[in-house]
Order: C-alpha cells, then sequence, then structure tokens
C-alpha cells in the first residue's frame, strides 16, 4: 500500500472496529442473518455500525440475474441493485443501506480496468495484489467512514476460487488496523450424523484449517447445528481449531429467524466481540426482538395469503415480500399461512382451485410474459368474489390490464412489455426508456417522492399525504388511459408530484383492492410493519372473521376467457 493509503487505515482505525465474517463447510449457512444479528446486538448496546457484503461473482451486479438462482435482488434508497442479504440487514439493525454497502467482483475488476485504461498504474504491471486488493480494502475503508464498527460479510465458501482476493484482503486489512480494531467471525457447520447418533466435528476443523492456510485465524466460531452443541464438544473443536473455549459459540436451527439476536446474546456472543474488540457499551436491549418472536410464535389469529407469482421454485426469490407479510402479521398479532402459487398453474387450473380458500391474494413484481395470463386471472377472482388483493409493481400493473379489459371495455387492453402493438396500450414503457438499450442498473431505481390521495385507503394506512418509496421498473400506467379507468370506478390514489406518473390504484368499491408501482417490501421491518402490508392483512383478518365469505370450488364462477 502507498503511504497515503496506509494513513487512512490509520485514521479509520481510531473510529472504526471491523468485524469480519466468513463461511465455511456448505454455502447457505445464513452467514447473512449471523452477520445482522451481531449488528442488531451492537446496535442495541448504543454503538453506530453497518454491514457490507463483499460478493464474489464477476457479475456487476445481481441486477441481470434470474431470480431463481440467485433471488431477490434488493434494491437501496439511492437506487443500487443488490444482494438480498442487504434485505436481512435493514430488517435488523435501523442504518440504512447504499450502494457501498455492496461490492462485487465486477465492480471491483472493472474499476482497475479503468484504472488501467486510464493510466493511473503508470505502467506498472497490474496484478490482484496488490491492485485488485487495495481495491477491496478502499470500498471497506469507504464504506467504514463515520462508523464505531462495521461488520463486513465475505460471500462464498472458504475454499472456493472466487473468493479468495476479498479474503487476501482482508487478512490484509487486519494486520493494518491492528489486533484490537478487528475480529474474525467464521460461520461453519456441525451435522448429526443419524447412522452415527452424533455431531462431527471434522467439516469445521477443515474449515478452518483452509482459512488458516491463507493467512486468517478466526477468533470465534458460529456453529451451525440442527440441535444444541454442548460444552464438551465445544472444547474438542476448540483444540482443534486454535480458538477459545469460550468464543465458540452454538447456533443451531430456529423456527423464527428473529429469534437469532436473542440466542446469540444467550450464548454471549455479543460479549465476547466486545471483549476482543475492548468495546464498552451498555447491555444490549432486546425488548423489542422478545415482543417480535412472542407474536410470531403465540398470534391471537392466522390468516392465508395466496402469493401469485412467476419464480416461486425458489422462496428467495421473494425474500423481502414473504418477511414484510409475516410483519404485517406481526403488527395484527396474527399468523401468517403463506402459499406460493405459479401464476402458471391458475393458467392450467383456473384461479378457483387455486385461490377459493385464501383471505388475500398478492400478485407479486416481476417481469416477462411467462405466467401472465394466470396473474390477470388472480386479479380477476380477486376483484369479483371480493378478496382483498394487494398487486406490487408489475402486479398493479396486471391489476390495470384486468379493469381495463373487464371493466372499462377496453378489449385486448395490454401492455407493451408483453405484445408490441396491442389495441389498448393501458401500460407502456416510460418515454426516457425508449433509447435505453443497455439491461443493467437503467431502470427507474431508488427512492421517489408520492402523492397520496386524501379519502383514499392509502392515506389511511400512512397518515400522511406525501411518502417516498422505493421503485425498480420500465413501464407505467399510459396516461393516455387515465379517464377510461377513473371513468369506471378506479381510484389513482397515489402519482408523482408532477402528476405525471401513476404510482398507486384502488377500487374504492371493493373492501379491499390495492396496486403500487413501488416496491413497499423493502423497507418493512419485524419491529415497524409497513403500513400497505399491516393494512393488507388487517383486511384478509377481517374477510377471515366475515360470515359467508368461503365458498366451495365449484359454486365459483369459471375463470376468465
Amino acid at each position: 500500500m502507498t503511504a497515503p493509503a496506509r494513513s487512512a487505515v490509520r485514521a479509520t482505525a481510531k473510529q472504526t472496529k471491523f468485524i469480519f465474517v466468513t463461511g465455511g463447510v456448505v454455502s447457505s449457512l445464513g452467514k447473512g442473518l449471523a452477520s445482522a444479528s451481531i449488528g442488531s446486538l451492537l446496535e442495541t448496546r448504543g454503538l453506530k455500525l453497518t454491514i457490507q457484503k463483499l460478493d464474489p461473482y464477476l457479475n456487476v451486479d445481481p441486477g441481470t440475474m434470474n431470480p431463481t438462482q440467485h433471488g431477490e435482488v434488493f434494491v437501496t434508497d439511492d437506487g443500487a441493485e443488490t444482494d438480498l442479504d442487504l434485505g436481512h440487514y435493514e430488517r435488523f439493525i435501523s442504518q440504512r443501506m447504499t450502494r457501498l454497502n455492496n461490492a462485487t467482483s465486477g465492480q471491483i475488476y472493472q474499476t482497475v480496468i479503468q484504472k488501467e485504461r486510464r493510466g493511473e498504474y503508470l505502467g506498472g504491471t497490474v496484478q490482484v495484489i496488490p491492485h485488485v486488493t487495495d481495491e477491496i480494502k478502499a470500498r471497506i475503508l469507504d464504506c467504514a467512514k463515520g462508523q464505531d464498527v462495521l461488520i463486513v460479510e465475505v460471500g462464498g465458501t472458504v475454499g472456493d476460487i472466487e473468493s479468495l482476493p476479498f479474503l487476501e484482503a482482508i487478512r490484509q486489512l487486519r494486520l493494518e488496523v491492528g489486533a484490537t480494531n478487528a475480529v474474525s467471525v467464521h460461520v461453519t457447520l456441525v451435522p448429526f450424523i443419524g447412522a452415527a447418533g452424533e455431531l462431527k466435528t471434522k467439516p469445521t476443523q477443515h474449515s478452518v484449517m483452509k482459512l488458516r492456510e491463507i493467512g486468517i485465524q478466526p477468533e470465534i466460531l458460529l456453529c451451525r447445528s440442527e440441535r444444541p452443541i454442548e460444552t464438551a464438544l465445544k472444547k474438542k473443536i476448540a483444540m482443534f481449531t486454535n480458538v477459545a473455549a469460550d468464543a465458540v459459540f452454538s447456533a443451531e436451527d430456529v423456527s423464527c429467524i428473529y429469534e437469532v439476536p436473542i440466542r446469540f446474546h444467550n450464548e454471549g456472543v455479543d460479549t465476547k466481540i466486545a471483549e476482543l474488540l475492548n468495546i464498552w457499551s451498555r447491555a444490549p436491549e432486546l425488548t423489542g426482538w422478545e415482543r417480535v418472536v412472542h407474536r410470531m410464535k403465540s398470534p391471537q389469529a392466522e390468516v392465508d395469503i395466496g402469493l401469485v407469482g412467476k419464480y416461486v421454485d425458489l422462496v428467495e426469490s421473494y425474500k423481502s415480500l414473504n418477511e414484510a407479510l409475516i410483519h404485517g402479521g406481526i403488527g395484527n398479532d396474527c399468523r401468517v399461512n403463506l402459499r406460493h402459487i405459479d401464476s402458471e398453474e391458475i393458467e392450467r387450473r383456473g384461479p378457483a382451485a387455486l385461490l377459493s380458500e385464501m383471505d388475500g391474494i398478492l400478485v407479486a413484481p416481476g417481469f416477462g410474459s411467462r405466467g401472465i395470463q394466470g396473474k390477470v386471472e388472480a386479479v380477476r377472482y380477486a376483484r369479483e368474489e371480493s378478496v382483498p388483493f394487494f398487486g406490487i409493481c408489475l402486479g398493479m400493473q396486471v391489476a390495470v390490464i384486468e379493469f381495463a379489459r373487464n371493466v372499462s371495455g377496453l378489449r385486448g387492453a395490454n401492455s407493451t412489455e408483453f405484445e408490441p402493438n396491442p389495441p389498448y396500450p393501458v401500460v407502456d414503457l416510460m418515454p426516457e426508456q425508449r433509447t435505453v438499450t443497455e439491461k443493467g442498473a437503467t431502470m427507474r431505481l431508488g427512492s421517489y417522492p408520492c402523492l397520496i390521495t386524501p379519502g383514499a385507503k392509502a392515506a389511511a394506512a400512512y397518515g400522511a399525504s406525501e411518502i417516498s418509496e422505493r421503485h425498480r421498473h420500465r413501464y407505467e400506467v399510459n396516461n393516455d388511459f387515465r379517464e377510461a379507468l377513473t371513468g369506471h370506478g378506479m381510484l389513482i390514489s397515489g402519482s408523482s408530484p408532477d402528476r405525471r406518473l401513476v404510482e398507486m390504484i384502488e377500487l374504492p368499491q371493493h373492501p379491499y383492492f390495492v396496486g403500487c408501482q413501488f416496491h413497499p417490501e423493502f423497507k418493512s421491518r419485524p419491529q415497524a410493519p409497513h403500513p400497505l402490508f399491516q393494512s393488507f392483512i388487517a383486511a384478509a383478518l377481517r374477510a377471515r372473521l366475515s360470515d359467508g365469505r368461503r365458498r366451495p370450488v365449484e359454486a365459483v364462477a369459471a375463470p376468465a376467457p
């Protein structure tokens, strides 16, 4: 590193402590949840912190990835398309994420190559060490500015070739900031082998061995397991991994993810981190999490919600949506039984066969024409059968299409996303999108203001006349057809401040029929449910409790042609 870079490290180290979180043995161990839970505990101790995710893939961001491969794309206020783990971070801590909180190999290499093309390396040979690792460290230090603590989660699994530059960068940074300013937390697996009837520590031993081979000795182990890990086993793991016995923690499966901070605190994870980093702070306040867990485990009621989408093969495609519905249930002291329903299956079997037992229907966001007719049929079923309905992004656009076809009399109405030249393009490409040729990071992204119509259900839910919500879309309701929609009973309940863009729609005569162009799920929190999800679940609960709502499948009208 250059002298100025070393000075930057020293200056940052005085005000920031670093926690580096890695994972071993297998993927999907919950590094993101572990990072978020540690962050929550430290924040309730009075520390200012944020969390950064380092992703090893070569995509610049996940915005162009198929959701069934990578899960949902989480959008920040400043318009960054990021890894879904940033959603976990925002649901567990109060800090809002920005584009600084997610860095990918694609971004790192792109920046390094651009610098080389501009001649910034003065003719030197550009190499992974030091140029790529220096760029990674610079991203970490940028994110650390102004924070008491920065938690850095390294994506991938120790041993993968893709994550080696990130691991090398944090190895260097740990040395540069000093032992009392950085701690390494390794999330590993201690599997239970049924045939042997015992937990096995060898995978964890080998995972730590791989980490130590590249120069990182973890100070803390979070041992994921399906059952508690006893003291004797912790001592064995400690001996073979060179980790203190009181820094080996059991992280067994839980039925409610919001219980993890409580479990970690009971194990002593936050206390050990504070000790290692020489942090003096108050005891954590866990009352909020205890209240959330109690409401999830002992609710006073329950509802069945049908989530109609096209990426239902991977539940994490709708991660924030799933959690926001659960939050809506927490706000109503109500368990949400979520049913993921493939819109193509609705096309094959009809909506009544799949939706007749639902207390509420949510049509999810998405892209492309596959399964669209199934979504249209789901909207029509909800409208005609007075089932509480909530449409998000594409879900709102589909609701406009269905209403235009079947109520406004615009036969053949459609979106130009699905049909280039429909007779009535009630949903069309935004004017500023017509000249866009690249797909990555070119949509309408990030937070935009929205004015709420007084007296609308949205106004009652928000309790405000102006809001700000996050967007991710290219298409909008076509203003040429506003009168055709509103003249037949649809209410434009939210719009952009210049009134040019339709942000929300409602059907006032329906018990609950609301659509929004934005993504409210990104701002919902377990301790602060989003108003639209809370009001939707409340409507579903009223529907469930009302007399005569449920009808046998054979008594429901045939699906729309």
